[in-house]
Formats: structure tokens, sequence, C-alpha cells
């Protein structure tokens, strides 16, 4: 018989579990203070536990702390009201399964929660999360950072609280917006997003809460905003950092009373979307700075996620890029060993979609080719070059391109006084091997002024060739040239 442990002071509260879980085959156990709990611990095995955050001696954490280190496979289910939110957040972040609101407001689904705990096994989540990631295109790698924070959206993703996703440009907040949108209740429901920094006030207004017929020159029609658009879906909020003033009021207003008003309307209408915000400021700060309410951060700010730069995760690295490679319905190994190697030897300032697009150059530039896909078409700014590097291998850090600038002066320097040796040795002369040196000349300049003019063009072959006078064919050409 699977064991389960209450832990509440409540008499109540005991009673009612006792009465909604009395035709189960479940053994029951109640505590009401840290020291029958340590009792309860002693003299049974738990499969899974509900603990009150609030006890008269204790607190909900320690106590899950005491059970993890007992019994490390034990369920644990924190009990809060609305009020203590984030310290069950910070419970799911020790090792708490999930949390539940306090008064139970639904009981098939509290019971529907408990029945899982003993049905559904924790490896079958697990299964869950990573399947979901995979479509969504949120990609965990190996990072233990990332794992814990895709388990925490994954697990606030089903509870209708406000989310604000902090992180760099770049680094995938969207797509955990997405996430947490296809994870929760609402994922038969529209994802809307907005971009705060991408319109102008008055455009931001009207694109949010709409407006009538007439409202102002142009309306030629009456217009839903977003917040209709996306009622009992999710309404994503990029950027917010970037709303203005005026903006953040009303913003402050639909989230204390979900309405609104149309612009030019004087009829109140109501939204039931759900709210995730993002910035790539830090909003605490820029409540400091006197660029952000600080009352609307603390609307938006009922659970913060923050998400790592590629920097901090360098081992995610060859996923990251197998995952961008498979979108372009290739073969995922197509990047060579080293090239990845010198990939994760980058900080990657703009994160993932710089990545993206570096992958996507580099597809491009090996189009039709064979083999894999060497350090070569990576940008100079990865190979630590000045310009991009058409040699075979990648060369040493004290070693000198003979594609870069001074580089390619000095072969030319060094090739002039080799001639100019022949040239002076009127006993003897070598001219196939003279001729060779010609031809080597005309390889390396041809793979200069390309890798200068593909630098230059952000790797598009047909803005190069322009560049270069030459057509796309003899562009490929000496491209091709390189590997000879």
């Amino acid at each position: 018989m699977n064991g389960l442990l209450i832990v509440d002071d409540e008499i109540q509260v005991q009673t009612f579990f006792s009465y909604l879980l009395r035709k189960k085959d479940i053994a029951l156990s109640f505590a009401g203070n840290a020291a029958e709990v340590s009792t309860a611990l002693e003299k049974n095995t738990y499969q899974a536990a509900l603990v009150d955050l609030k006890l008269p001696d204790s607190n909900g954490l320690d106590i899950l702390k005491t059970i993890k280190k007992r019994m490390p496979a034990c369920r644990v289910i924190i009990m809060t009201g609305y009020s203590t939110v984030k310290s069950a957040l910070e419970a799911i972040r020790l090792g708490a399964e999930d949390y539940i609101e306090k008064p139970f407001d639904d009981i098939n689904e509290l019971e529907t929660l408990i029945d899982s705990l003993f049905t559904t096994p924790a490896t079958q989540r697990q299964t869950d999360l990573m399947q979901l990631a995979e479509q969504t295109g949120f990609i965990v790698g190996t990072n233990p950072d990332m794992y814990n924070l895709l388990s925490l959206a994954y697990k606030i993703a089903r509870k209708n609280i406000t989310v604000l996703i902090e992180g760099e440009t770049g680094c995938g907040k969207e797509v955990l917006a997405r996430f947490l949108h296809e994870a929760g209740m609402r994922n038969s429901q529209p994802f809307v997003g907005v971009n705060c920094g991408a319109f102008t006030e008055t455009l931001l207004e009207s694109e949010l809460f709409g407006h009538e017929k007439g409202a102002f020159t142009g309306a030629l029609h009456s217009r839903k905003g977003l917040f209709e658009a996306a009622s009992k879906g999710t309404l994503f909020f990029d950027e917010i950092a970037d709303a203005s003033p005026a903006i953040q009021v009303k913003l402050l207003r639909v989230l204390e009373t979900r309405e609104f008003m149309r612009i030019g309307s004087e009829q109140i209408r109501h939204t039931d979307a759900r709210i995730i915000a993002a910035s790539h400021a830090n909003l605490e700060q820029e409540v400091e700075y006197g660029r952000f309410r600080e009352d609307l951060l603390y609307r938006l700010n009922v659970v913060k996620l923050v998400v790592p730069p590629l920097r901090n995760r360098k081992e995610d690295i060859p996923y990251l890029v197998r995952h961008l490679i498979r979108r372009h319905h290739m073969d995922e190994n197509a990047f060579a060993p080293e090239t990845l190697s010198v990939m994760q030897e980058y900080d990657w300032p703009g994160n993932i979609r710089e990545l993206a697009n570096v992958v996507t150059r580099a597809l491009a530039l090996s189009e039709g080719e064979p083999g894999p896909i060497t350090p070569d078409y990576l940008p100079a700014a990865i190979v630590k070059q000045q310009m991009i590097s058409f040699s075979p291998s990648i060369e040493k850090p004290e070693q000198k391109s003979p594609l870069s600038k001074p580089s390619l002066e000095e072969y030319v320097e060094e090739w002039k006084r080799e001639l100019l040796t022949q040239w002076k040795n009127s006993s003897s002369t070598d001219l196939p091997a003279v001729m060779d040196r010609i031809k080597e000349l005309e390889k390396t300049i041809g793979a200069a002024f390309v890798g200068r003019a593909l630098k230059e063009s952000w790797g598009n072959q047909q803005k190069a060739s322009r560049l270069l006078n030459i057509s796309v064919r003899k562009l490929r050409y000496l491209l091709h040239e390189k590997g000879k």
C-alpha cells in the first residue's frame, strides 16, 4: 500500500484529506509540526507527502529538506496560499514536485494530482518535459542550469500566474515563453506576442487595446487589440522595458482589474489572457534608474525565470547546432568535430540568435561541396582571424594566415623575393617550379579577395560576386580551389 504523509497543523485540513482519500488504497499519516514529522519518518516509509508551507514551529521548506534527506524518492507537494507563491517556487527549486494553493477550489484537480504521485513515474514526467522542449525548439543539452530552468518552467506552466523572463538578447526568451504556453492549460488557445520596442507609443496602445472606427485619422474600421485576441490564451510582451511610461500605466491597470477599453470607446471589456513578459534589461535596475514602474514590476514578477547566456552553457553548442541543422533539413552531423570545438571557444555575444545565423551562413557557403563543414566556413571573429581562412586546417594562434591583410602582403613580398632570386641566378633556373609558384600566388590572392568579400557581405555569395565583379559560378570555383 502506498504511504502518504499529510503535514498540516489544521485539524480541518487533516479531516478533509481523511474523507477525500478514504476509498483509495493509500496509507495516510498526519503530522502537525516538525517533531511529529520526524516521528512519522522514523516509523514508516512514504512514497509521497503534502506539506503546508506554514507550520507553528517550522516552515514547509525545512520540512521538505528533512523529507528529501531521509527519503529522497518521496515526492513532495507544497500547500500554500497565493501570497506565498514565491516561497512555494523556492520549494520546487529544492526538489518539491509541485505546489497547490489553499483553499482547494478544484477538488477534482487535487484528487488527480494526488493520484499522479503514485501512478505517473517521475521518469515519465521528465520524458514528457524533454519531448515538449524538443517540439517547441527549447534545446536543453547537458547544462544542469538549463534543465533546472526548464523543470521549473514545466511545473509552473499549468498555474495561472504571470511570469517574467529575463536574459540577454538572442538567448531564447520567446522560445521559453512558447514552451510555457504549450505546457500549460491554455495550449489550445492563441499565443500572441508583441515587441514593445517595435512600435511608437500610439501604435502600441492601438495594438494592445484595439480601436473603434473613427477613433483617429486612418481608423477606417473597428479593430480588436491583442488583449482581446489573446483572451483565454497567452499574451507575450517582449522587451517590456521599452514600453513608455504611459503604456506602463495602462498595462498596470489591466493587470490589476483585467479590464480595458478600446481607443475611442467607453465600453469596458474584459480579458483572461495569461501574461508572460520578457526583457533583456534587469527590470529591478530599471526601476532604480526611474525608467520602469515599481508597481508594474511587482505585478509582472510573480515568477521570474532567468535564461543563461550561451557563453555559460557552451557544452550545449553541439546539441543546438544539430537542432539548427535539422531545421534546414540537412544532415545533423554536417559540422566537423573540430568546427564544433572552435565554436565552443567563442563567447557568442549574440547568443543563440547569432549561432543560428552562423550555422545558416556556413550551410550556404558549403552548399554542394563534399565532406563535413570545416572551420574555414566560420566568420573571422570566431576563428580569431581578421579574415575568413580557407586553409584546410585550423592554424595555430601564433601562425599568420596568408589570407589576412598583413600576412597576404608578407606572402607577396616573400613570393617576389623568391622570384627575383631565381631571376638573378643566371646559371640555373627551375622554370616548372617558378610556374607552380605563380599558380599558387593566383590561388592565394583569389582566396584572399573572396574571403574579404564574403566577410563584408556576411556570407552572401551573390553580393560577394558583385563586389568582385565576377559571376557566382566563378566565386564558387575559387572557393573550391581552396581544397586543392
